[in-house]
């Protein structure tokens, strides 16, 4: 499971000789692509997909929202039809409830949360609110303007829908879904934007983009519209919502008037941006956040309505034949993969009760499959009087392994997500090897060192305080580290647990020192 941002692809299918699943099954494995974007429960491409370990996003079309939206019973319905029924063998991790909603058919923008409220209603009730995650793919169009980023803001006639859609992540723990295509952005520029701009190429120097109130540079569109959703979600006073780019790409053909709709920029598009997203390097307001992010699309659509450019979007043809050179599976091997969430930490809510903590622990170590050995009764991280600290050594170890593929930092509420690193590691020596207690070691951060190695006879220099009687033990310290000392296998095998200051302390590591 990859800990950074991933690249998946859309999958449509308005083709007259749509491929049978299984070979698009064959292309998306030859590829190495585990993410895609179902814009339909595809009952033929859902059974296909079945025990290969690629994520699914399913959509529900546009054309189908007003009855779920009206319905709470016709949302059970397609839940039980389109998503539980292919479950657990189809890995589903993402319901999209319709596509650009608001700017493609807004008088049906009413029901729009409603209907998500429902899927997840329905979702709930089969026990698969924790597993699959619900939201709905905005166009960049719900933001008038969108440059420069640190003034944007949505369309002032859809914000009581949009304030309604931003809760209801928020409660849920799902993600803002976007739609980025620079390329409209840019042929609607006439000529404002260098091409190099959008298609992340090195600008000239004289070129240089900068938002004026942050003095952000911006080297490339995408960011750009990313950071204006991104500053438009603030601007109604929400924070914390990641964004997940749902479509993205460049036409490799278009008509007469449609000049950079060609191989050379979809070549130079595509490649650019998977390299840009795996670089797991965010937007410039965002540079901790990875921008999970799917290429528009598979293949080309001949059936789409539009000028020429809106059938020639995809890497292939129908017959699995490349349309231009881009391999992806090489382009992906090629991007520099390293950990997105550095720097990002998944703990227990201070507010949360015991019971829902003890709901979300059980889940995450259960169907959540966090690794959760460490923290069982008799293991060298389990502390049975703080449920918060286990509680969020579970749902870190969730989070750093699911985030890629869409899992969320909530919990039902009892998760937050913070960018303060709150462990504070300290190797705890054991003092005599066949010492078999707890061995309790505090110092406050100014003191914290590196204890170095030392023979068994040095041990009792070691900056440690080992507390027989557990009465003696303080817990209103600004740093502390509980140290389980065992000397099973080695005398010399210590397992040391960190925690964050008062009043959350979440073990967020375990790691094992050997000291001889």
């Amino acid at each position: 499971m990859e800990h950074g941002s991933f690249v998946g692809i859309n999958i449509g299918t308005d083709i007259s000789n749509l491929p049978s699943a299984s070979t698009i099954v064959s292309i998306l494995q030859a590829q190495k692509i585990k993410h895609v974007r179902l814009f339909e429960a595809d009952h033929q491409l859902l059974t296909a997909l079945a025990n290969t370990g690629i994520e699914v996003m399913v959509g529900v079309p546009n054309d189908q929202l007003l009855q779920i939206g009206e319905s709470r019973s016709a949302a059970a319905d397609w839940i039980n039809k389109n998503i539980a029924a292919y479950l657990p063998g189809t890995n589903i991790t993402y319901i999209a409830v319709g596509n650009e909603v608001l700017t493609s058919i807004p008088n049906d923008a009413v029901v729009l949360v409603p209907a998500m409220q429902f899927i997840h209603s329905a979702l709930l009730a089969a026990n698969l609110d924790f597993q699959i995650h619900v939201s709905s793919p905005h166009s960049i169009n719900v933001i008038p303007q969108s440059f420069p980023p640190s003034t944007a803001t949505f369309n002032s006639t859809l914000n009581s829908i949009m304030y309604q859609y931003l809760q209801f992540l928020k409660n849920t723990g799902s993600s803002f879904m976007l739609n980025a295509q620079p390329y409209y952005s840019y042929t609607k520029a006439n000529g404002i934007y260098p091409i190099e701009y959008a298609l992340f190429r090195s600008l000239n120097p004289d070129n240089q983009i900068l938002d004026p109130n942050t003095l952000f540079s911006y080297t490339n569109m995408f960011d750009s519209m990313v950071d204006a959703a991104y500053f438009s979600i603030q601007a109604l006073n929400f924070s914390g919502i990641p964004i997940i780019v749902t479509q993205s790409g460049w036409p490799s053909s278009g008509g007469d008037n449609e000049t950079d709709a060609n191989v050379d920029n979809a070549l130079a598009y595509n490649t650019n941006l998977i390299h840009h997203v795996l670089n797991n390097s965010g937007t410039p307001s965002q540079p901790k956040m990875p921008i999970n992010t799917y290429i528009y699309e598979l293949f080309n659509e001949d059936l789409r309505p539009g000028p020429l450019s809106e059938k020639n979007w995809g890497l292939f043809f129908p017959n699995g034949t490349a349309v231009y050179s881009l391999n992806f599976a090489s382009a992906v091997d090629d991007g520099t993969i390293s950990s997105g969430l550095s720097g990002v930490f998944c703990v227990a809510n201070s507010s949360a009760n015991s019971r829902n903590l003890k709901q979300g622990l059980d889940w995450a170590c259960g169907p959540g499959g966090a690794n959760c050995s460490s923290i069982q009764p008799g293991q060298p991280c389990y502390e049975s009087d703080d449920l918060s600290a286990v509680a969020s050594y579970a749902y870190n170890d969730y989070y750093h392994r699911t985030q890629a593929s869409g899992g969320t930092c909530n919990f039902d509420n009892t998760a937050v997500i913070t960018t303060n690193d709150p462990s504070k590691v300290l190797v705890c020596l054991l003092l005599v090897p066949a010492l078999k207690a707890m061995a309790y070691a505090y110092l406050q951060e100014a003191q914290l060192q590196t204890l170095q190695r030392t023979k068994d006879q040095h041990l009792t220099q070691a900056l440690v305080l080992v507390l027989k009687d557990f009465k003696h033990f303080r817990r209103d310290i600004s740093s502390w580290c509980y140290c389980h000392c065992s000397s099973a296998g080695n005398p010399l095998l210590i397992t040391c647990i960190s925690f964050v200051e008062k009043p959350q302390r979440p073990m967020l590591k375990c790691s094992l020192f050997l000291a001889v």
